[in-house]
């Protein structure tokens, strides 16, 4: 009978900070990117990305990292019920730098952590009873309670026909073998910690391990003989991790080296190599768990690690089934591996946040506009903010609890409204262009990728740029340099990119023209995440901006409709023309819905209640006609 779960993975567990100054020693380092990591966290998370059904067992602190920790793997996808939060100890730390090729220094932070308080009371029968395999990880024998964890969770897999892998995971400095300036170091001899190894590999199905950690699991120090003394002891598949020689896998005796079997390797650029072992495992664990030979399963971790080596993290760089699968039907491999962007792509694409289904945004990020109504009411511009926080109370009282709303908000006038936005849990996006320019430009960001890093890393970049097929080529050349900038900068960041083309105002709009500038903005390299779009002449226009969309980017989230101040039948309208447009996920509408009172409470006419009222009844007439065009197209 088929398991609910193929793996769980059992021991380390902490938040890494890695240094995002690349070349430089760690006392040099001056900001620090944060991720999930330890052996058994990283395993889970690269297992998850290619389709296995993983669990993690083991402890993070009741603190905001350790909540990080959980929601992190929840998003993967990662089974969390056996994390368990100790309200005593705090989530593990490391801090690693990238100093040299292949030379990365770190320092753990594991104190009385709370992944090595992991005890037997915390190893569910039914969590390791459901797995088809467990993996258990060397340090985690380093101390008596978490063996005893580790023990008790080996004899329930053996129980209900589990298998038993062994992830040899040697930090000599984690048993106490060198210092804490050593966390790089890999190989000290100890009698103790062979012994220790020793008495688990007869339990074991699979043992997985380098050169040095061979060594130490063999007690001797020749990889060749300890792989002999291992297999003296124990049946189980062995594979040997050679670095930058991929791996050899050993089903039967073992008489020398050439014995094994050795899958395709990669030759690529090595930029760090932290963390490369766990996402080797991740891609051996997919095939050997779904029953591949051994070289696939061999060429599969092989080019998991390769991923790891070629790129700054761990988990969060780890490749998903996508991209595996892209990256094993290439002809030829880029050698700077982080370099190629169609890889990038789909990584992106397929690790980023989940997005909504449908999306029903209220805008507010009009600047210019609210500007010339202040000034007209005699109001100061300073009310603009004040007024901006009222729409998030409309969109609030239309969207209740449920999904698929969201907001449009500015950081000029609406940096209290985008933080009342996030606590309503609105999915939201935020402009960068100066209102108004044609040709682009960026709105108080002359250095745009620093001013992206403040945001919160939810929120989504909006640029609205006016784009015409029949503009001069100045003007396509000078807003194409401003939409690569953009590109660039978010990417590199990591933000979600919604484009806004408006091409109506400055040239006839045909059934063509939309779908010209999208073509156009992907032939610059440019995918963006969601398109924002004006309505369409006919139902042929926007078959054609699918299709274009369709054609280049098949992970595109999909087109929002924006409003340009229509009247609300109009709107209505609209909405029917792309009801049954699959491409189409919602609409952003703005002053359509908040500019006559905007007006009449910038003026003094009403307060903010009758604001308030006004905008979510306007609101909520239009999210009631997007659903009611929605129905009737699937009741047609």
């Amino acid at each position: 009978m088929a398991k609910a779960l193929d793996v769980v993975t059992i021991g380390r567990c902490s938040v890494d900070l890695y240094g995002q100054q690349i070349g430089s020693r760690l006392e040099d380092v001056a900001s620090f990117a944060k991720s999930v990591g330890g052996c058994p966290a990283n395993i889970a998370v690269g297992t998850a990305r290619l389709g296995l059904k993983s669990a993690l067992l083991t402890r993070v602190g009741a603190e905001q990292m350790g909540g990080f920790v959980r929601e992190q793997l929840a998003r993967e996808g990662v089974e969390t019920a056996g994390v368990a939060v100790d309200p005593e100890r705090l989530t593990a730390l490391v801090l690693l730098a990238v100093e040299d090729e292949g030379v990365s220094p770190m320092i753990f932070y594991r104190s009385d952590c709370a992944d090595m308080a992991l005890c037997e009371d915390d190893v569910s029968e039914p969590l390791i009873a459901s797995a088809a395999s467990i993996v258990v990880t060397g340090t985690h024998f380093s101390k008596p309670n978490t063996e005893a964890a580790q023990l008790k969770a080996i004899r329930i897999a053996k129980a209900n026909g589990g298998k038993v892998v062994f992830d040899v995971d040697y930090r000599p400095n984690l048993w106490g073998l060198a210092g804490h300036a050593a966390g790089f170091e890999r190989y000290v001899a100890s009698d103790f910690v062979s012994a220790k190894m020793q008495a688990i590999l007869p339990d074991c199905d699979l043992v997985v391990g380098t050169e040095e950690e061979m060594m130490i699991a063999g007690g001797v120090g020749d990889p060749l003989a300890a792989l002999q003394t291992i297999r003296a002891v124990s049946s189980a598949t062995l594979v040997l991790k050679r670095g930058a020689m991929g791996c050899i896998v050993f089903e039967g005796p073992i008489a020398s080296l050439e014995d094994g079997v050795a899958g395709r390797g990669f030759p690529i650029e090595v930029f760090n190599v932290l963390g490369a072992g766990d996402a080797f495992m991740s891609g051996l664990l997919a095939g050997w768990l779904r029953g591949k030979p051994a070289a696939e399963c061999a060429t599969m971790a092989n080019a998991c690690g390769a991923f790891a080596v070629s790129r700054l993290l761990c988990s969060p760089e780890y490749p998903t089934s996508d991209e595996l699968d892209a990256f094993l039907a290439k002809s030829r491999i880029e050698r700077r591996l982080r370099k190629d962007e169609g890889l990038n792509h789909i990584h992106w694409a397929t690790t980023r946040r989940p997005g909504p289904e449908r999306l029903m945004a209220l805008a507010c990020d009009h600047r210019m506009q609210l500007e010339d109504m202040a000034d007209a009411a005699g109001a100061p511009r300073e009310r603009i903010e004040d007024f901006k926080v009222l729409t998030v109370e409309a969109a609030s009282r239309v969207a209740g609890d449920e999904p698929g709303f969201g907001m449009l908000l500015d950081g000029i006038y609406g940096q209290k409204a985008l933080y009342r936005a996030a606590a309503k849990g609105f999915w939201i996006g935020r402009p960068v262009e100066k209102p108004g320019s044609r040709p682009l430009e960026f709105d108080h960001m002359a250095d745009l990728g620093s001013h992206l890093t403040e945001w919160p890393v939810d929120q989504v970049i909006k640029c609205l740029c006016f784009y015409h097929p029949d503009d001069p080529a100045e003007l396509k050349s000078r807003q194409d340099r401003e939409l690569l900038r953009l590109w660039d900068a978010a990417r590199t960041v990591g933000r979600e990119l919604l484009v806004e083309i408006i091409s109506g105002k400055n040239g006839a709009l045909g059934e063509a023209t939309v779908a010209e500038v999208v073509q156009h903005v992907y032939d610059l390299g440019i995918k963006p995440d969601w398109w924002k779009l004006e309505p369409q002449t006919s139902t042929a226009a926007w078959r054609r901006i699918e299709s274009t969309i369709s054609a280049n980017d098949r992970y595109c989230r999909g087109i929002v409709l924006l409003g340009l101040d229509a009247p609300e039948a109009e709107l209505r309208d609209a909405f029917a023309a792309v009801a049954d447009v699959g491409m189409v996920k919602g609409f952003a509408v703005g002053r359509t819905i908040f500019a006559d009172a905007a007006r009449r409470w910038l003026r003094g006419e009403i307060d903010d209640e009758a604001a308030i009222a006004d905008m979510a009844k306007r609101f909520g007439a239009l999210v009631a006609a997007w659903r009611g065009a929605a129905r009737r197209t699937q009741a047609a």
